[in-house]
């Protein structure tokens, strides 16, 4: 519970108030535990995705809102508790692979072109307690099929002006697959008649009106496709004031923890979060993972960064470019790392069962079995006649 108590007395600082300064190297306690908080939320939209191609629902989550932290696995003993309060679905209006858009290959898929692509959420009285104040998250889908994430960079940057603003002395440039996924509707489906900007303008302004007497934060947090979508929508909150609460002059400050998170934009669009006061980003970046270093010309990082490197666990086997991305082991590093110079170790207990979870880069002698993350019988549930049925969505 110490830890616990630590998190609500500094979550400004936990949030980047400062950058961070003094926190990373070496990794402080609290700031070990909030940062795999976040991460647990951003890999709980890996978890809910429907990838099953078969499936009419895939790319769609499985789970109601009222089920999915308890389906995840996010219920049992954390004392950061969130209810779900929006889902996420986002399309693009140009040709992205499928490892950004899962299509159902079944003619009575739910939508041949959107994505459930995450949540928005927000801290129950409870979670209020432990974290310090009323704190908002946006939790993005990372990408499936890592393999193919090299060729899905292969975009353009373009402008964000429609975006960002109009400024003819400071015009950012965007990757033009993440500004296509966050800004593109599509009239006619159920559930992208708006884009996911609009959804989540909709959703903020709604909840910080609903909260607005108390101290409020956003925090939002992506693996790999999330972290970029995560970043590029902080500069969107921060550039069009949806950070502020009606009546009250100070806005609500902006936190992104992006974990493995490709490059966004360019100096300009970096320049956005280097003169603003209210966003604090901070990059998870594993050492043999290249993912975050592409696209590697034009492009500029943002926000503070934070090395790990997996590689030093023992836990582990020798890894490849699929592993060492994987978000599950992004956490396992944040969990263990002692920085530059020293040995890895669980300073968090984070159970080690986890880093199997869609990998094999476990030990065997820890004997956990690969890739163990699943539905039952890839939810085919047998009828009462005898026969099969795939029942994976629920409403």
């Amino acid at each position: 519970m110490d830890g616990i108590r630590g998190v609500a007395e500094r979550w400004k600082e936990l949030s980047g108030e400062k950058s961070w300064q003094k926190l990373l190297e070496p990794l402080d306690i609290d700031l070990r535990r909030y940062i795999i908080h976040y991460g647990e939320m951003s890999e709980a939209a890996y978890d809910a995705f429907n990838v099953e191609k078969v499936s009419k629902y895939a790319g769609d989550c499985r789970y109601s809102m009222q089920n999915l932290f308890s389906s995840v696995g996010l219920t049992a003993a954390n004392p950061f508790v969130y209810k779900p309060t929006k889902y996420l679905y986002a399309t693009s209006k140009i040709n992205l692979p499928d490892c950004f858009i899962v299509r159902s290959l079944s003619r009575e898929a739910w939508d041949k072109e959107s994505n459930w692509i995450g949540y928005i959420a927000v801290a129950t009285d409870e979670g209020k307690a432990a974290l310090g104040r009323r704190d908002i998250v946006i939790a993005f889908r990372g990408t499936v099929q890592y393999a193919e994430l090299g060729t899905g960079m292969n975009f353009p940057l373009v402008s964000a002006a429609d975006l960002l603003g109009d400024d003819t002395d400071f015009n950012p440039l965007v990757h033009q697959g993440w500004l296509s996924m966050y800004t593109s509707d599509d009239p006619l489906s159920q559930y992208n008649k708006t884009s996911v900007r609009s959804q989540i303008v909709e959703e903020l302004k709604r909840l910080l009106d609903e909260y607005k007497d108390e101290e409020i934060s956003l925090t939002l947090t992506g693996h790999s496709l999330g972290g970029a979508l995560s970043t590029l929508c902080a500069a969107d909150i921060i550039v069009n004031g949806l950070n502020r609460i009606e009546n009250r002059t100070e806005k609500c400050p902006v936190t992104v923890f992006a974990f493995g998170c490709p490059r966004v934009g360019d100096k300009y669009f970096k320049d956005l979060f280097d003169r603003s006061k209210d966003v604090h980003v901070l990059r998870i970046s594993n050492a043999p993972d290249g993912v975050p270093h592409i696209p590697p010309i034009g492009f500029s990082e943002v926000g503070q960064v934070l090395k790990i490197d997996t590689r030093k666990s023992f836990y582990v086997r020798t890894g490849n470019l699929v592993t060492w991305h994987d978000m599950e082991l992004y956490l396992h590093g944040v969990a263990g790392t002692q920085g530059r110079r020293d040995l890895f170790r669980l300073d968090v207990k984070r159970d080690i069962a986890l880093i199997n979870k869609w990998t094999s880069i476990l030990k065997d002698e820890y004997l956990v079995p690969g890739s163990w993350w699943g539905e039952k019988n890839k939810s085919m549930v047998q009828q009462e006649d005898g026969s099969w049925q795939l029942e994976d969505h629920q409403i």
